[in-house]
Order: structure tokens, then C-alpha cells, then sequence
């Protein structure tokens, strides 16, 4: 698909990382719909960096009806083509903190909205769009590689992940062609507070590149996914080989 003169919905768009995506899309042409929650800061810089083609639209995603009020404003614009599923809550919680309030929230954020957002984006598309060029539009979610390995006090987040790279590979079958269906999941692109460099140290030797990620690197993966309209149902690990 090209991306140029597309219109795109990304959510969690002020996180370090999705932000490097909304660049990424701007910059390859664009208009970005950006969906965020709290960091209004955040929110006003990259919009700056995007020029008058974006908007962006602060919600809550688990708070019942707020999804219905975002796609009665984005019907105001030129129909979407492309959804990112990015927003996310990541927190370690061993296993004696765990309450049903702190699981609740994070399949909320994590895997919830990201299913009931495809719903509407998928009602939108189907109503709107009516070109015989299959795929008519793509969807990528933002998935983690914590979900091959995970690490200790991250179970009910990384569930979460697992959830979404499951509805991956079941939607791209339910939704073909008029849809394809696809993941990336990011390796260690930023560190976790308070890590300490021994830490660091031991995680990057089991990192065939030796380094951590950048925040581009997952966004190029993710415009290759639109660009390309035969791979659907796939995970793509950015982790410098991590996974291997």
C-alpha cells in the first residue's frame, strides 16, 4: 500500500516509542490521527513536529464510550487506512500484588481496546471504501517479545501481549483480504527505570547485535508492514536477534 495521502489511527502516539512511528508515517506523507491519554506535553511537541497534517485526540480507551466518541470525530476526516494498536501500560507486579483491579486495567489498555478499535476501524473501512484493490487497509499491533521469553514479575503483561499476537493471526485469516493483519514486536528499545548497568550488561550479552534498539528501527519495520500487501498473520521481532 502506498502510504502517501493515506489517513492513519495510531494510539498511544506519545510514547518514545510510538512516537517515532507517527514520524515515520508523517514523514513518508501521512495524515495522522493520534490517539493519546495523559500527556497533553508530549502531545503539543509532536504535533509541532508534524505540521497541519495530524490531529490529536486525548481518551481515555477503558473508559466505556470513549472509543464511539473518537471514531465519530475521525469520521470527520478522510476515511483511515492504516491502524496502530500501540497504546500499552507496562508495569512489573509480582505475583503476591496482583489484584483483579491491576489485571482488569492492563488487558484493558493492552488487549481490549485494541480489539474493539479494529472492530470500528473495520466498520469504517467496510462502509466507506469500496476500491477493488485488496488489501483495502492495514492494521499492525504493537506487541512485545516478552511474550517468547518472559522474564519474572511481568506474567499478567506479558498475557496481555500474548492475547494480541493471538487475535494477530486469527484476524488476518477472519479479515482477508480485505485487511491484512500483522504484529511487531520490539525487543529492548528503551531501559526500564533503575536498571542497573550490571544489568544492562548481562541483558545485552544475550543480544546478538550487543545493543539495545532504537525507536526508528521499530518504526521502518512497521511502514515496511503497510507498504507490503502480501504478509499478513506475521510477528516481527525487532530485537536484534534476541530471539533466536
Amino acid at each position: 500500500m502506498e502510504i502517501k495521502g493515506k489517513t492513519a489511527v495510531i494510539t498511544g502516539a506519545t510514547g518514545r516509542l510510538t512516537g517515532s512511528i507517527v514520524l515515520e508515517l508523517a514523514k513518508a506523507g501521512a495524515n495522522c490521527i493520534c490517539i493519546y491519554n495523559k500527556n497533553s506535553t508530549q502531545a503539543k511537541k509532536l504535533s509541532r513536529k508534524l505540521g497541519t497534517k495530524s490531529i490529536f485526540i486525548q481518551a481515555d480507551l477503558t473508559v466505556p464510550g470513549n472509543i464511539e466518541k473518537i471514531f465519530a470525530e475521525i469520521k470527520k476526516f478522510p476515511v483511515p487506512q492504516i491502524l496502530i494498536n500501540a497504546a500499552a501500560v507496562f508495569e512489573k507486579k509480582p505475583i503476591e500484588n496482583i489484584d483483579y483491579e491491576y489485571i482488569r486495567q492492563t488487558f484493558d489498555v493492552n488487549f481490549a481496546a485494541a480489539i474493539i478499535i479494529t472492530q470500528k476501524f473495520v466498520e469504517l473501512v467496510r462502509q466507506k471504501i469500496k476500491s477493488k484493490q485488496k488489501p483495502a487497509a492495514k492494521i499492525i499491533n504493537i506487541a512485545d517479545i516478552t511474550v517468547q521469553k518472559p522474564p519474572a514479575g511481568f506474567s499478567i503483561y506479558c498475557a496481555s501481549k500474548a492475547a494480541l499476537i493471538a487475535a494477530t493471526k486469527s484476524l488476518a485469516k477472519e479479515l482477508a483480504p480485505d485487511f491484512t493483519v500483522n504484529a511487531v514486536s520490539p525487543g529492548i528499545i528503551n531501559w526500564q527505570k533503575n536498571i542497573t548497568a550490571k544489568q544492562k550488561k548481562k541483558i545485552l550479552a544475550h543480544i546478538p547485535a550487543g545493543r539495545t534498539g532504537k525507536p526508528p528501527e521499530v518504526a521502518q519495520a512497521v511502514k515496511f508492514l503497510i507498504e507490503n500487501d502480501y504478509i499478513t498473520g506475521q510477528i516481527i521481532n525487532v530485537d536484534g536477534g534476541r530471539t533466536v
